[in-house]
């Protein structure tokens, strides 16, 4: 899409430092990040379909109201650190030509606070929450707030005056406030809008946050394939193929190593940056292959140690059995003796 202005980035000021920013709810600046679509190390395959969906998106104003549904859309990046996450949200907004709002949560007061800032965007914009798993404990909140409201219910008569000072500043987000932020009745005043949450751990999110319906696309930024280093190696080193490329092919299939990783090898010259990156994938396949083995003895002392465990038990219910049979037979014998013993006693009387 062609850019006919200057794209802004906002950042939301904190509540508590609201009056020297003016009272303002945002601050913003010109958003000159220049990552498009092509410099992403990804399959392209994978790419074009996130594309054309960014695409049909922002032409679906007729498709949204025939719905009965606001104009907007979830996408969900995840997956390990130095893999494009944030990236992916500037070549998106480059794109679409949007603005983006950068929220901090542990900067937001509460949830009322919260829907201010969306009430202050613009439409045809990206609101994004990087590292959303970090940002504020919403699962934990949800799971231990009654445990927290008890015990804050007996605190409240003790004098940690500074203790209070500190609650205070804390953000009071709830999930619930969250949610109605993606998706809830203020969600719909305004139009055009994506909303992106970026994470590291997708599994540590409330499954309610990234649900079908609120995060409409989940997008996994793996680590580096071959057709994603071939993307970096044609944006660093301008080569479409070299005799290194099928030995980096094999290689970089058997080991985990992230784009951002795989980019630090490609900032010399080609045929020396080829072999450097070579030598990093062998020492990672090797480093992967002792903890691996590491892995499987470890493994392995612990079935031995379950086995041990499990003879040792099993000679004890044996021996306890033994013992049982020999009390049983004490038992009997003296059972015996005695209704002798009295049967000859009956005779001589």
């Amino acid at each position: 899409m062609v850019q006919n202005r200057r794209i802004q980035l906002y950042s939301n000021n904190p509540a508590k430092d609201m009056y020297e920013y003016g009272n303002k709810l945002w601050s913003h600046g010109v958003f000159d990040h220049p990552v498009t679509f092509k410099h992403l190390a990804m399959d392209p395959k994978k790419k074009q379909e996130i594309i054309e969906d960014l695409i049909t998106f922002s032409k679906g104003k007729d498709y949204y109201a025939e719905l009965g549904k606001p104009w907007k859309r979830g996408y969900l990046l995840y997956g390990p650190p130095g893999t494009g996450k944030s990236s992916m949200v500037a070549a998106m907004s480059n794109l679409l030509d949007y603005d983006v709002y950068d929220i901090e949560l542990t900067a937001v007061k509460n949830n009322s606070e919260l829907r201010k800032l969306l009430q202050n965007t613009t439409d045809k914009c990206i609101i994004a929450i990087e590292d959303i798993d970090c940002s504020l404990n919403l699962t934990g909140k949800r799971k231990k707030g009654k445990k927290k409201k008890k015990k804050s219910d007996e605190d409240s008569d003790s004098d940690s005056g500074s203790d209070s000072d500190s609650d205070d500043e804390k953000s009071k987000v709830t999930l619930s406030g969250l949610l109605n932020f993606i998706d809830g009745l203020w969600s719909a005043c305004g139009k055009e809008r994506i909303i992106v949450f970026t994470t590291n751990h997708v599994d540590k999110l409330d499954p309610a946050l990234i649900r079908r319906g609120r995060m409409d696309k989940h997008i996994e930024m793996s680590y580096c394939c071959f057709e994603g280093f071939k993307v970096l190696a044609k944006n660093y080193l301008r080569l479409d193929s070299h005799e290194l490329f099928e030995t980096i092919r094999s290689l970089i299939g058997e080991v985990q190593m992230t784009p951002a990783d795989v980019a630090e090898h490609l900032d010399r010259n080609p045929e020396k940056c080829l072999e450097d990156l070579i030598r990093a994938l062998e020492n990672k396949k090797e480093e992967t292959g002792k903890k691996e083995e590491a892995k499987e003895d470890e493994q392995k002392k612990e079935v031995a140690k379950e086995e041990e465990i499990g003879e040792a038990k099993e000679e004890e219910e044996t021996r306890e059995e033994a013992e049982e049979k020999e009390e049983a037979k004490a038992e009997a014998e003296e059972e015996a003796e005695s209704s002798g013993a009295e049967e000859e006693a009956a005779f001589d009387h």
